[in-house]
Formats: C-alpha cells, structure tokens, sequence
C-alpha cells in the first residue's frame, strides 16, 4: 500500500516574522547606580523642602492637636482646637474678610496688570525704561509701601484726600474708617503686584504668533474684537498662571495688613493670617493657630484643585 504525499510549494516562502525587541534589561548595579545620580541632584533642594516646608507641616498638625502656650509642655486635646475654631464665630468673620479682600484684589490688579502689558506691549519710545518703573514696586519691601500707602491715603493730610477735596469731593477715612480700611489695603496691594502681573501677561503676549491677530484684522475684525477672539482665548495660560497664584497669595494675605491697619479698625480687616499671628504670639494659643493654619491650607489647595480641573474647559493651550 502506497501512500499519496503532496507535492512540496514551489511558490516563494513568506518569511517569518521577527520577535517584537525588547526593552534591555539593566543589571541592579546599573539601576542603583541610576537611581543614586538622581538622588544626589535631587538633594540639594529636597533637603531645604524637608526641612523647612514638609517638616514644619508635620510639625503644625501635630501642635493642632495639642493644646501649647509655647512655654508649658504641650498637651494633647484631640481635635479640640478644630472643633472650638469651627464654633467660633470669629473664625467665619476672618475668612470672610480675606475672601473680600479676594474679590476686590483680583479683578484689580488682573485687568490693570492685562492694560500695562497690551500697553508696553506696542512700539513705544523708552519701553524698556517704563518696564522696569512698573515692575519696580515689586521688589520694594511691603513695609516701606505700607508706609507710602498710609500717608497718601491719611484722612485728613493725605495727598489722595488733598486731591478730592480740589474736585469738591469729601474723601473717606479710609484706612482709619472700618468701611474703607480693606479696600485701602486692596488699592495698596493691587498697585504693589500691577507690575508682577504686567511681566507675566506680557510674557504671554509676546508668545502669541502676530499672524493670527494680522488674519483677524484683515477679516475685519476690530480692536476689540481681536482682543476678545483672539488674544484673550491664546493669553489664557498665563491668565490661569497669574489667578492661581493670585488667589494663593491672597489668601495668604498678612504684610499690608498688619503695616497698614493692623487688623483695625474693630477687627474690621483681620484676615486669617494675622489671625494665626495673633494665636500664636499675643495669646499664646499655639494649637489653635497650627489648626487655623492647617484650616486654611485645606481650603487654599480644594480651591487651587477646584481651578486645576476647571481650567480644561476654558484654557486653550496653543
């Protein structure tokens, strides 16, 4: 009995396909020695974050949970401190000052910071020279501009009242008045950080491609009208930049304060921060101040998380 075989393929051979590379494989020496390099260029600011940023923190919410005058021993009360801040109508009355001061500081110094850069942004005779005046209250120390701030809004000599006064406008009393004491404080504050704001937003100007607002001018697209279409949706990265670092800072919002008002009158510009300063050096209330403090930075990062998640909605990442 024979058996049929079938005749071999005479046509060509597909060839086989080759194994997909893979990733090589560092020896543990290799590795280590890999992950010591970054370490050892990491130290030099991770040092400096522990020890004086995360191990303050830990510190903090250990001393929130104790009851310390800064002399006897402290004491350990639980969640004591939290629970007396949350019942203490003061602490609703100094959050709710700082968030005043918010409103009114963020929309003044965004929309006089978004003027100078458009501003300086053109062909001007001296621009370099106009740059450096308005950024120069930044690096000024807050002492010496809460100095300047309270003798030109002094009530009765100052130079803002003298100049009213020419306009037959009785001017207000300001930082000694309790209706005007924080909107002093947020002028102040918002003529110090202008020039901040200005060198950011301008930064973002310049990035911009001149092109797409030259296209939009020959569609006929007026000047406000590529501001609004054009240039205002591509700054929108720098516009997230400067709220969120607006909004942290002022929440933070301490100097101006203490120099200019001192929390007065009546309480009536006390924010949070000068409260945690009051705590903790006038009343001797550490864990109460560490529980404040750690209050407000619960609310100042579910705010920067609440912008971070938002910002994919209206931030165009050109």
């Amino acid at each position: 009995m024979t058996v049929a075989t079938a005749p071999a393929a005479t046509g060509p051979v597909a060839p086989m396909a080759a194994p997909a590379p893979t990733a090589p494989v560092r020896p543990r020496r290799t590795r280590l020695r890999y992950t010591l390099t970054v370490l050892a260029f990491l130290l030099p600011s991770a040092v400096p974050l522990t020890m004086f940023v995360l191990g303050p923190m830990v510190a903090a919410a250990w001393v929130s949970l104790t009851r310390w005058n800064l002399l006897a021993p402290p004491k350990f009360v639980g969640i004591d401190n939290y629970v007396g801040l949350l019942n203490d109508p003061r602490t609703g009355e100094v959050f709710l000052h700082t968030l005043f001061y918010i409103a009114g500081y963020l929309p003044l110094v965004y929309i006089g910071g978004l003027a100078l850069a458009l501003a300086l942004n053109q062909r001007l005779a001296g621009r370099a020279f106009w740059r450096g005046i308005y950024f120069l209250p930044v690096v000024t120390s807050w002492i010496v501009v809460a100095l300047v701030w309270r003798w030109l809004l002094n009530p009765s000599t100052g130079v803002v009242n003298t100049v009213l006064a020419w306009f037959g406008v009785d001017g207000p009393g300001w930082w000694t008045d309790p209706a005007w004491a924080m909107p002093s404080i947020i002028l102040a504050s918002a003529w110090k950080d202008l020039g901040f704001i200005m060198v950011i937003l301008l930064a973002g100007l310049q990035a911009i491609d001149p092109e797409l607002v030259d296209a939009a001018s020959v569609d006929g697209a007026g000047r406000w009208r590529r501001l609004f279409s054009v240039t205002l949706p591509l700054l929108s990265p720098s516009t997230f930049f400067v709220v969120v670092i607006s909004l942290i800072n002022g929440f933070q919002v301490f100097d101006q304060v203490y120099a200019m008002t001192g929390g007065g009158p009546n309480g009536s510009s006390e924010v949070v921060v000068q409260q945690i300063y009051d705590l903790t050096f006038r009343y001797g209330a550490a864990g109460e101040a560490s529980a404040l403090s750690w209050m407000l930075f619960v609310v100042v990062l579910g705010v920067t998380v609440v912008q971070i998640i938002g910002q994919r909605r209206w931030v165009t990442y050109a």
